[in-house]
């Protein structure tokens, strides 16, 4: 599922704006203790970013990257833009980025993924985030997690992920690493207490 395809949906899946939180068996070295945010799901597939990947990039160097900066202009950019958090967001499209922010900040470009929660994907608010605009909360995820028709219904009936509500607090929160075992204790688990294998009545 592309972010055209988030764009224009129509329906609804039931983990739209949901955590998904990997099992412990899963194998998947990109998705090993992952949380993931999913901004759209449906009978085509669905989308989500990883909330707990550090990244060794900085805003600065995307900024350079991009060449919106020369590298005498970054001692000039406000400490918020040199602070602002830079992801891991998935294996997909790795090289291009994207913002996930409250829904105080919006362009043409920009979808909203839920009541709060928003996502654009264009120049437009790295020029306001590189000015000490933009959200009031935010943060930018290199790549995105990508599932097709079905695949990510089987991973879970097969107990590689469980899914919650989604925790506005958490996705935005900079500790990543204890992100994992908070996420589990919205549904009440202990990291420790949960088994690699499968049980179905």
């Amino acid at each position: 599922m592309s972010l055209s395809t988030l764009k224009n949906k129509r329906e609804r899946g039931f983990l739209d704006g949901q955590f998904l939180i990997a099992m412990p068996g899963m194998e998947d070295r990109n998705f090993n203790r992952t949380v993931i945010y999913i901004c759209a799901h449906s009978a085509a597939g669905a989308m989500g970013f990883v909330i707990n990947r550090s990244q060794d990039l900085t805003f600065t160097d995307v900024l350079l990257h991009l060449e919106m900066i020369k590298n005498d202009d970054a001692i000039l950019l406000p400490q918020a833009a040199r602070d602002f958090p830079i992801q891991t967001g998935g294996p997909v499209e790795s090289g291009r980025g994207f913002v996930l922010h409250s829904d105080d900040y919006v362009s043409d470009s920009s979808i909203p993924v839920s009541d709060d929660i928003s996502l654009t994907a264009t120049l437009d608010i790295v020029r306001a985030i590189s000015k000490g605009g933009g959200p009031k909360r935010a943060t930018m995820l290199l790549g995105y997690a990508g599932w097709g028709a079905g695949q990510l219904e089987a991973e879970i009936s097969n107990n590689g992920w469980l899914n919650c509500a989604a925790n506005e607090e958490l996705i935005f929160d900079r500790s990543l690493e204890d992100k994992y075992e908070r996420a589990l204790a919205l549904m009440g688990i202990n990291a420790a207490m949960l088994s690699t294998d499968a049980g179905h009545a």
